[in-house]
């Protein structure tokens, strides 16, 4: 019996160490397709896989709650709307790849505002890789066979900066499942060049954390005891982008010898909406992207805005 006590006790010990600690580091991954929306879709942006590290910073400003540094290595995939045989010379957008390695340091206040800002090295085109990705993708699932990375986009080196700031919106107005926050970001580099603005709304199954503990910007990682967490909310984010230069579209800004490019449309329509779930040390959600029309297309005309999915997972650690 003494023993079965001691067991238990062990046991109930554990849990509290486990449970009972900070969690200050974040690993995980997120994979866009648009597969994920639709079987029939498979254009434009149509995959992007991201690998990431985010932990804790020590932090001696009263007026910032969390300050957070992230890592990441990404890949992102463009191709036409029609990748067939038969459509090898018709292409209402470039085919390209982009790798990039990020550093990035976010900043979450007491006032639940967020500063995020990051920096990323990589490179668009072969070097990215990103016919290699796709063909063995489609290869592995069964899909059909992809045509036409022969006019993929020549070699262009990035380099890009990346910022973003969030604002509540009605803080004296406290809501327990519903908030609003304005948001802004600005992208500057070789590769891509634009400012967005819009508005995002969450309205909670569950009562909503504050920004600066929810993984709505990522913000789980804690110092403080992470105990029976739940976090559960749809969350709705219109959008307007203007896009000055975009490598992947336009080619690269230092030479001219890719065989297809286009002019931009630079002013967009954006939107996105989905699910996040966070229960102790794991995070989830779904995202549905929609982008609107991105490039001038007078040959075929076929361009048009589109969407894709989005699935993230994070698992947090001491």
């Amino acid at each position: 019996m003494e023993s079965k006590k001691s067991f238990f006790a062990f046991l109930i010990l554990i849990t509290t160490l486990t449970f009972g600690q900070g969690k200050t580091t974040e690993i995980g991954f997120i994979t866009d397709n648009d597969l994920y929306t639709s079987s029939k879709n498979d254009m434009y942006y149509t995959n992007g896989m991201e690998l990431f590290y985010r932990f804790l910073t020590k932090n001696n400003n009263e007026k910032i709650n969390k300050k957070i540094t992230e890592f990441r290595i990404g890949q992102y995939i463009y191709n036409p709307r029609f990748i067939n045989e038969a459509a090898v010379t018709i292409n209402d957008r470039p085919f390209t790849g982009y790798l990039f390695a990020e550093a990035g340091r976010s900043f979450f206040y007491q006032s639940e505002s967020v500063l995020k800002t990051d920096f990323q090295l990589g490179y668009m085109g072969p070097n990215a890789f990103g016919e290699e990705t796709q063909e063995s993708f489609h290869h592995i699932i069964g899909y059909k066979k992809v045509y036409g990375w022969e006019n993929q986009l020549h070699n262009a080196f990035a380099i890009q900066a990346h910022v973003m700031y969030s604002k509540k919106l009605f803080p004296t107005k406290h809501h327990d499942f519903i908030d609003v926050h304005f948001q802004s970001e600005a992208n500057l580099g070789t590769i891509f060049t634009g400012v967005s603005t819009g508005f995002l709304a969450r309205f909670g199954f569950k009562k909503l954390l504050p920004v600066y503990d929810s993984n709505l910007h990522d913000a789980s990682v804690s110092f403080e005891p992470q105990l029976n967490i739940r976090e559960f909310y749809f969350y709705a984010m219109p959008s307007l982008n203007y896009q000055f230069y975009d490598a992947t579209i336009q080619g690269s800004m230092f030479n001219d010898t890719s065989p297809v490019t286009f002019e931009l449309e630079p002013l967009r329509f954006n939107a996105e909406a989905g699910l996040k779930y966070r229960r102790n040390n794991f995070n989830i959600s779904y995202s549905f992207m929609y982008r609107g029309r991105e490039l001038k297309d007078p040959d075929t005309n076929t361009n048009k805005g589109y969407f894709y999915g989005s699935i993230r997972l994070g698992f947090l650690l001491k």
